[in-house]
């Protein structure tokens, strides 16, 4: 919240709000005398009606006009007032000086020059402050900050504007002062406040009572006899200044100021003049004359004053002036004359235009939109009303609004409707005629005391109507003889209100007085004027209690008696007001008439004829109420005006008469002296005709003797006595009860009356219609409360009993259950109420067992720790005490106490079941619980466990989802500190999970890395994807998953080798023997994943499918029994592959019938071209295969789709990825089954050289060389055969199956299923299909293997991707060199001619061979089974052959070699074995035997 700004309005507190039913708004007074004992403290309240009570406006809107006020809002305030008054005499001053006044600036705001004299004045004068050097002191107080060096400004600025002035005051001479100003100064222009009273009677209510002001210059005033004024009826006085009505002289003439310009030139005003000056025309006397020294010499020295023309020498002036002043010069004699004048009492002008409502409303929507500069209706109030205080305490700003105030309503009529009035009401809106809340209604109904007052006063008896602009305000004042008034606000915007309270009337006029007293040494009834206000925070300052409130249209305000109250609109609206009087007022205005004595100030109406007309109406038909208010004031009145009465007749006034003062008007009967209005007495004396004065001013009539008085009274007292007896005998009803009342609420215990005669008293009281009094309610109370002690005694007593839960002893509330204390209010009222309950000694009874009840209660209470069995013990107890037990609650909060400890110290016991929710829950329940030690220790300890449950919950997550993530030492030092904690937590839980599985994977690790096996890839695939999903810093991982990384890519490298562009077969399938050869294609994978399924619930043992081999080769221990299994997986396919195609080529015999025969892919008959495979023997159309990745060649062997499996890359891109697989060091099926594949082909091979050393190609084809024999053995596939109409012929050569021995056809058939492509298969099936053909045989010789030329063999061996020819004498190989044990790496280069020879060199030389000798040895010399030769040396040089079985015998200008680092030793061509130069110098290698001892090579 902001501090407001320094001299920032703040706004008081509110008052009190009242919003009553509709049956309480039904009777007004009834309600005001409820809400009386809450509203009177602030003075002032607001009541809002009922919702849907809105009466028509019934105002005649069109014939409504009306001359406002003008109101200039800084002359309203008292404090900003008395600074103009001060300024306008300054001003004044300087005037008749010649000199205007300009307000001088200090620290950049104007002088406060008011507060700068009166300072001055109070530290003791211009003399001694200067003395005393007082002026940074009065600056402080001033409000300008320290150390500015102000004072002296302000001396200057004192001395310059305010010293003259103040010599002046005491009477000194003083020469023409100077008045320099500062170009900064501010001019100032006198307010006139004496030159703008012109407050006029109100012409439209005749019976308005007005002062009028009065205009202090003579030519401008005007007589009215006194005749006139006396004359006008009773008047009421609620703005502007009276004037006291003077004593009686001969001509009886009144001042009442007329509006005229003043003179420029008063006419002079002194007869000196006549005696000092001569006529001009005079030649004998000097025609000016220094009135000082009587001479009329040095006329250049002579001043003349301007305003009566007297004249007077600079140098006789005290002091002497030095040069004749410039402008308007007045003498000393003037300037005391003009200067002391007396102020004249302030009031408002009336504006010069006539209004009717609607122009009004237009020029005050937009004075206020144009002030505020935004639309009316958007405009705050808090801003509004900080502007306001802010404007009437400003000298610098002059705002000017008017205020349609005090317009009789009697001739525009009323905004309520009235019966009878102009305004045709709705039969929905009749009610309003007769509403106690219509203002017209209000001050007359038949409560009201106004009632008894014959006369109309406008604003008091009959409502006034009030029309507002935004600032226009109405100032501090107190309603006429201290009366009630309510203020509905018919539409328009807010009325903003101040008040103070009734009892702080003195305080506030005190205060005012004080702060402004010069304002009230002219006008001593200034509060009674309306014309003056004063800031509500400078009041709050000084001790008076303010409140405010906005009034909102459709809203009442209403003031209590002697509240002071005040206010402003807050923009255009249209309120009604009126005065009312209740009976508890009566003491009020009766000591608000003697006020009015004190004051000499006029009554409104007599309060002793309203008294005496209500009691002559003393009968059945009073109020009760009233008749007793009535005898009470009339009693008052009795005893003082007998006392005043027997004064007069002790003075010596003998005479007397009666006098009819109710018939005579107010201003015929008024106190000469106090102005009291007489109506039971009063003296008057023959010298002075038409005055007279009350009885307490006897003295003051004339200078006659007592005995020329004459006493005047209404009634004797002998008639006023019996009058009074009247009322007497109408209130005796009333206060017999009242007394009978008294004596039985005052009875004593043995004098107590029966229940049944309390409530005849009540009865009494309604019947006869008592008022509402303090009494009444009592005896009300003391009747409710007996009966009520009565009805509970009965209810406890006869056993109806509300009904308890069992759970803790909750009982239903009902309205009659008695607490303990009204328990014991029963024996208590057995001596204070007028009744004897017949029940109280078992009331008694229920007491005592209460109290027992209590007294164990406390006693368990005290415990610390109470079970929650005798709790609920005491409080079955409670089921048989049908009284509201304070325990009880207590009971039930330690009974939920007992059992959440004994929950938490159950939970507690069970810490494995102990989670956080549980914890979370019982805290819950916890917080519910009333406080207790136990409890909150109980808390304390569950919250630091869920604390430290809930942080290691948090950092176990965090831990496991750290990034990077944490190592096992870690994670189990975090673990150790867990175990600690007595709670069940899942994250610590699972982070032990998590370490126990890491510690679990760290040792499967570190056992497969220590074994001497070669891990599986699926024993490796699952220890890493088992590594992946625990969530901790795994050392082995990454070198693992790099491993699996490596080994994945071998697969898909070794699928690019091997496997043909979208080829249905796996790797496995390509690499493996095929287990069920012959079958055709593969089969979808679906099929194979359900063959699979099949095949893994067959015996281990069975090899039928590709899963039983690749889970035996999973499962396999080592490579020998991997080897092993594949060796029977070969056994099968040949066995299977040879009946295949025995069984194909059976089925191609002439047969009775062709089309029968199902063959190719498409399973039809054969028809037109076939091609026949060299491998399964069957037969295809050309048509369906023509698209396939081997079309037919002459002399080349022509495998269907099915049979080639692969692109059977040559043997040296299969043997680097052989090499790159060992130094993975992981075993896959996939690595056996090329190892296998190496094997078998190494070994088909050495088998094919070994049958053509042998010479068994010549001898398998020696059975049948005749290619008409085997031609008849298979008619089927003459080259144009018909059968049934189906005719077929291939065009393919085949060998045929008829001209091979078992050995060859077997060699034949292995070497078309090896997926590597090797020359020796190409040149064993040229050389069988030449040997079993005849007709190619003239072409060849006689060799087993046809004779090529090189640049043919060359480019075969190339097109086949193969290793180049061996050489016939084999290759030099470097030497093997040992320098200290160590081995080392080499490699041949080329270094000269002799380095070449020497690395050519063979090792033997060797005799000339023959031909097919040549052949054999060029068979031979691959180095499949040199083992034993590595080491050979001779005595020249050691040479070393390559030790790998598929040497592929390099040859060129630099051929690399590499040694084994394992236990053999061996060299090899880095070619051989797939290893580059750079890995063979950074990197370890070992042959595929070191690397798998257990393998025993066939």
């Amino acid at each position: 919240m902001t501090q407001p700004r320094p001299n920032e309005f703040i706004a008081p507190p509110e008052c009190p709000v009242f919003e009553p039913s509709w049956e309480e708004f039904a009777d007004p007074f009834a309600y005001i005398n409820k809400i009386r004992p809450i509203a009177e403290k602030t003075g002032i309240c607001k009541v809002r009606p009922p919702k849907g009570w809105q009466p028509p406006f019934a105002c005649d809107v069109d014939s409504l006009h009306f001359t406002p006020r003008i109101q200039r809002l800084n002359e309203l305030e008292a404090q900003t007032r008395v600074k103009l008054n001060f300024l306008d005499q300054i001003a004044k001053f300087w005037e008749l000086q010649g000199c205007t006044l300009k307000i001088p600036h200090v620290e950049r705001k104007i002088l406060d020059l008011y507060q700068l004299n009166k300072l001055v004045n109070d530290e003791g004068g211009f003399d001694a402050v200067c003395r005393e050097r007082r002026w940074s002191k009065i600056a402080l107080k001033m409000g300008f900050a320290p150390g500015k060096a102000i004072g002296s400004h302000l001396r200057s600025h004192y001395e310059r504007i305010l010293y003259p002035y103040n010599l002046f005051q005491t009477g000194a001479n003083l020469l023409k002062p100077t008045l320099t100003n500062d170009t900064k100064d501010t001019d100032y222009i006198p307010h006139d406040l004496p030159q703008r009273q012109s407050v006029q009677p109100l012409e439209t209510c005749s019976i308005a009572r007005r002062a009028k002001r009065m205009r202090a210059e003579e030519g401008c005033m005007k007589t009215v006899t006194e005749e006139d004024c006396e004359n006008r009826p009773n008047l009421r006085r609620r703005m502007g200044s009276y004037v006291a009505k003077p004593e009686p002289q001969p001509v009886k003439e009144l001042p009442v100021q007329v509006k005229q310009e003043a003179t420029e030139h008063e006419e002079p005003i002194t007869s000196d003049k006549e005696n000092v000056l001569t006529k001009k025309n005079d030649p004998t006397v000097d025609q000016y004359m220094c009135l000082v020294c009587g001479s009329g010499s040095e006329e250049d020295r002579l001043l003349l004053c301007d305003g009566c023309d007297d004249s007077y020498h600079t140098f006789c002036l005290i002091p002497p002036l030095h040069d004749v002043p410039k402008g308007d010069w007045r003498c000393p004699k003037c300037l005391a004359q003009e200067c002391g004048k007396p102020q004249v009492a302030f009031g408002f002008e009336q504006a010069g235009r006539d209004y009717s409502l609607r122009t009004f409303g237009d020029m005050a929507d937009s004075f206020k939109s144009d002030y505020f500069n935004m639309p009316v209706h958007m405009v705050p109030t808090e801003l509004v009303e900080k502007e306001f205080w802010r404007l009437v305490s400003t000298i610098e700003e002059d705002v000017t609004v008017e205020y349609g105030a005090d317009i009789a309503s009697k001739e525009f009529g009323s905004g309520f409707p009235i019966r009878g009035g102009r305004f045709q009401v709705s039969p929905e809106d009749e009610d309003y005629l007769s509403s106690g809340w219509n203002l017209n209604n209000m001050p007359v109904i038949d409560s009201s005391v106004l009632t008894h007052i014959t006369a109309d006063i406008c604003g008091m008896k009959l409502p006034w109507l009030y029309v507002g602009m935004c600032f226009s305000s109405f100032c501090w004042h107190i309603e006429d003889h201290w009366s009630y008034s309510i203020n509905y606000l018919h539409w328009g915007e807010p009325k903003t209100w101040y008040g103070a309270p009734g009892y702080a009337a003195e305080k506030l006029e005190g205060v005012m007085m004080k702060l402004a007293p010069e304002l009230f040494e002219s006008q001593p009834d200034l509060l009674h004027q309306l014309v003056t206000i004063m800031n509500p925070n400078t009041l709050m300052n000084h001790g008076v209690p303010i409140y405010r409130t906005n009034q909102c249209a459709g809203e009442f305000v209403i003031t209590f008696p002697r509240a002071y109250h005040s206010g402003f609109n807050q923009g255009f609206n249209f309120a009604e007001a009126v005065n009312f009087c209740t009976m508890d007022w009566m003491p009020m205005g009766r000591m608000c008439v003697d006020h009015y004595r004190r004051l000499n100030r006029y009554c409104v109406f007599s309060h002793d004829e309203m008294v005496c007309k209500m009691a002559s109406k003393a009968d059945t038909t009073m109020d009760v109420a009233l008749a007793s208010a009535v005898q009470r004031d009339m009693t008052v009145m009795l005893q003082e005006e007998d006392k005043q009465r027997d004064k007069v007749r002790k003075m010596g006034v003998q005479r007397s008469q009666q006098a009819e003062y109710d018939l005579l008007p107010d201003e015929e009967r008024q106190c000469s002296k106090c102005r009291t209005t007489c109506y039971l007495s009063a003296l008057t004396c023959p010298c002075r005709p038409g005055q007279l004065v009350c009885l307490h001013h006897a003295h003051d009539l004339c200078s006659c003797p007592p005995s020329n008085l004459t006493l005047n009274y209404r009634f004797t007292m002998a008639e006023l006595f019996p009058m009074m007896e009247a009322v007497t005998v109408r209130a005796e009803s009333y206060t017999d009860w009242v007394s009978h009342v008294s004596d039985i609420l005052e009875a004593k215990q043995d004098k107590k009356s029966g229940l049944e005669e309390l409530r005849s008293l009540v009865e009494e009281a309604e019947v006869k219609q008592f008022p509402p009094s303090d009494l009444l309610r009592q005896l009300r109370t003391v009747t409710l409360d007996a009966e009520k002690c009565a009805g509970v005694a009965q209810q406890l007593l006869i056993g109806k009993r509300q009904t308890r839960y069992r759970s803790g002893g909750r009982k239903s509330q009902s309205q009659n259950l008695l607490t303990v204390e009204e328990l014991r209010s029963f024996v208590r009222q057995l001596h204070n109420l007028p009744c004897s309950i017949r029940q109280a000694p078992l009331l008694k009874d229920l007491l005592t067992r209460v109290d027992d009840f209590q007294q164990s209660s406390k006693q368990l209470l005290s415990d610390e720790a109470p079970s929650p069995a005798a709790l609920q013990g005491l409080l079955d107890v409670s089921l048989g005490l049908d009284v509201a037990l304070p325990q009880l609650a207590l009971l039930r909060e330690r009974l939920e106490q007992a059992r959440w400890l004994d929950g938490v110290k159950e939970a507690s016991g069970r810490p494995h079941s102990l989670c956080l929710d549980t914890m979370r829950r019982l805290i819950d329940q916890g917080v519910g619980l009333a406080p207790h030690a136990s409890v909150e220790r109980a808390m304390a300890r569950l919250q630091e466990l869920l604390t430290m449950s809930e942080h290691w919950e948090e950092r176990a997550c965090r831990l496991m989802e750290a990034r990077p993530r944490h190592c096992v030492e870690t994670l189990v030092a975090a673990l150790q500190e867990v175990d600690s904690i007595p709670a069940y937590l899942p994250n610590c839980l699972l982070l032990k999970d998590t370490v126990d599985q890491a510690k679990d994977w760290l040792q499967e690790a570190e056992t497969l890395q220590l074994g001497s096996r070669i891990p599986v890839l699926d024993t490796l695939t699952d220890l890493v994807f088992r590594a992946k999903a625990i969530p901790v810093w795994l050392d082995p991982l990454a070198r693992l998953d790099s491993l699996v990384s490596d080994v994945q890519a071998w697969k898909e490298s070794a699928a690019k080798t091997f496997l043909m562009k979208n080829s249905p077969y796996s790797l496995l399938e390509v690499l493996c023997p095929r287990c069920e050869a012959g079958t055709g294609p593969q089969k979808s994978k679906s099929k194979r994943a359900k063959d699979a399924a099949q095949c893994s619930k067959r015996n281990g043992a069975r090899l039928d499918c590709l899963s039983d081999v690749e889970r035996a080769l999973s499962e396999s221990k080592d490579s020998a029994s991997a080897m092993a299994t594949l060796a029977e997986v070969r056994q099968k396919e040949m066995e299977s592959l040879l009946a295949l195609r025995a069984s194909n080529e059976s089925k191609l015999l002439p047969a009775g019938d062709c089309g029968a025969l199902r063959v190719c892919l498409c399973h039809k008959a054969p028809s037109g071209a076939m091609l026949q495979c060299e491998l399964c023997r069957d037969a295809f159309h050309r048509d369906c295969v023509l698209g396939s990745n081997q079309d037919s060649f002459p002399n080349q062997a022509w495998l269907c789709p099915p049979c080639q499996l692969s692109e059977k890359p040559p043997l040296d891109r299969v043997l680097p990825l052989l090499a790159s697989l060992q130094r993975i060091r992981v075993r896959l099926p996939e690595g056996d089954a090329l190892r296998f594949l190496i094997e078998r082909t190494v070994r088909w091979q050495h088998r094919v050289q070994q049958a053509s050393a042998e010479g068994e190609l010549g001898e398998g084809v020696a059975v049948m060389t005749s290619h008409q024999r085997w031609a008849s053995s298979s008619p089927t596939w003459a080259l144009n055969q018909e059968t049934n109409s189906t005719s077929f012929y291939t065009e393919h050569q085949c060998i045929p199956l008829q001209g091979l021995s078992p050995e060859l056809e077997e060699l034949m058939v292995e070497g078309f299923l090896l997926q590597v492509t090797l020359p020796e298969t190409q040149q064993l099936y040229r050389s069988l299909l030449i040997r079993l053909d005849p007709l190619l045989q003239h072409h060849h010789t006689d060799s087993p293997f046809p004779q090529h030329s090189a640049e043919q063999d060359q480019h075969q061996h190339n097109s086949q991707g193969g290793s180049p020819p061996h050489n016939q004498n084999g290759v030099a190989c470097p030497k093997k060199e040992a320098v200290n044990g160590k081995r080392t790496k080499r490699h041949i280069e080329e270094e000269g001619p002799e380095r070449k020879d020497k690395a050519k060199k063979p090792r033997k030389k060797k005799p000339k061979m023959n031909k097919e000798r040549s052949q054999e040895s060029k068979g031979t010399s691959s180095p499949t089974a040199t083992h034993s030769d590595l080491s050979l040396s001779d005595s020249d040089e050691d040479f070393t052959l390559c030790a790998a079985p598929w040497c592929r015998e390099p040859e060129g200008k630099q051929v690399n070699w590499v040694q084994c680092d394992g236990s053999c030793q061996q060299w090899f061509h880095q070619v051989c074995v797939g290893v580059s130069a750079e890995q063979a110098e950074k990197e370890d290698y070992i042959c595929i035997s070191c690397t798998q001892p257990d393998h025993t090579r066939e």
